[in-house]
């Protein structure tokens, strides 16, 4: 059987953060509490957003850490329930959209975070007590607001995810103004993130035709306007398609992603210093190289069909020249040539495999990963 839902209200355009006003209106929110972070507000874009709250009563919580985790989470809910709030505004990249997902459920459900989490069966637990969400990205790359899931480093040092239809942001407002000053090394990560999503969750194996669609779509518009908009934050045209891009690749991985996401989910754990995007961007050329006999057995020309969309005359069928234009790529964004260069050693090799065998995302990769597998698919990358 092949389940296929989309939910929430999207507006992709200049200016539609002036939106905020109505949304919160119409979904209900009377008080709502933004969730940032700190390099938001000294860009001046959560004061935007609050110019357009205009007079309606808020707070601000601006605590997210660069991976939300769980004690940063109750601290956004002491806000919350301080200030009186009855809902979330999320104004921010994934991080901070993920923060909010996040206390949408610790504001209304009992025990410890980790209770909720997909691994754990929690999932049928998050109910439709979570408050309501109205998501403002400021990157093009997580596509948090449209995304049924949240990652968030609970208590015990694991980097979880949570996922349930009810965490779905009630209304996504997409404005390319609002990532006019992203810095040109964030707008590159940020974007490979979006491309990784694109591609790995048409590679995995569930039925759903429209995400297929979606999936590639979202990857010809990233690849052809990633790097203009790494080059010239000012140009909206990059910066639109990149927030669609984003968008996108968010909107089609209801299917799953797969192992691109169990390496840098279970790595991001292990160090959260390191950048999510980024760490996907030096996974996905080893990814793409260990699907591809996979594709081969499907015989349904995935591989090729990726290629085709980023404009490769060709695609061999042990995904070769794929993994060495998505490598090339990297190289001309100016992103690290490979994990050790974003300082990751051998030795903590083991206990990412441990993590990325546990993540979610590890079933739903095309290609079940073994421990070896793994392992090499991290030396490839190193």
């Amino acid at each position: 059987m092949a389940r296929i839902l989309y939910l929430t209200q999207i507006d992709i355009d200049p200016g539609v953060v002036r939106m905020l006003p109505a949304e919160c209106e119409r979904v209900g929110m009377r008080r709502p509490l933004i969730v940032t972070d700190t390099g938001v507000r000294a860009a001046g874009v959560l004061a935007q957003a609050v110019q357009a709250l205009g007079a309606l009563p808020h707070a601000v919580f601006d605590g997210t850490p660069s991976n939300p985790t769980e004690a940063a989470v109750r601290a956004a809910v002491e806000v919350l329930k301080r200030e009186g709030c009855d809902g979330l505004v999320a104004v921010g990249g994934g991080s901070s959209i993920d923060l909010a997902k996040g206390a949408a459920i610790a504001a209304t459900h009992e025990g410890p975070l980790a209770t909720y989490a997909t691994i754990e069966g929690g999932s049928p637990k998050i109910t439709e007590r979570v408050l309501p969400l109205i998501a403002v990205p400021t990157t093009a790359g997580t596509g948090s607001e449209v995304a049924r899931g949240a990652i968030v480093i609970v208590d015990d040092g694991r980097k979880l995810g949570f996922h349930s239809w009810h965490l779905m942001p009630k209304a996504a407002l997409l404005d390319p103004e609002l990532t006019r000053g992203l810095p040109p090394l964030l707008t590159a990560a940020t974007g490979m993130d979006a491309i990784a999503h694109c591609m790995e969750t048409f590679m995995a194996p569930a039925v759903n035709p429209p995400a297929d669609g979606i999936a590639l779509d979202g990857l010809s518009r990233g690849w052809a306007h990633i790097e203009r908009a790494t080059r010239d934050g000012g140009d909206m045209v990059a910066r639109w398609n990149m927030m669609s891009a984003s968008m996108q690749g968010a909107m089609a991985f209801q299917k799953g992603l797969g192992c691109v996401h169990s390496l840098s989910h279970s790595l991001g754990g292990v160090n959260p210093r390191l950048h999510h995007g980024t760490l996907n961007a030096m996974f996905l050329p080893a990814v793409v190289r260990f699907n591809a006999s996979a594709d081969s057995m499907r015989g349904e020309r995935r591989l090729q069909r990726m290629a085709e969309a980023i404009g490769l005359p060709g695609c061999d069928a042990a995904g070769t020249e794929l993994a060495a234009a998505l490598r090339a790529m990297n190289v001309r964004l100016s992103l690290p040539a490979g994990l050790g260069a974003m300082g990751v050693t051998p030795d903590l090799f083991d206990r990412v495999i441990d993590g990325a065998l546990a993540d979610h995302c590890h079933k739903t990769n095309p290609r079940l990963a073994s421990r070896d597998d793994y392992r090499r698919m991290l030396e490839e990358s190193l």
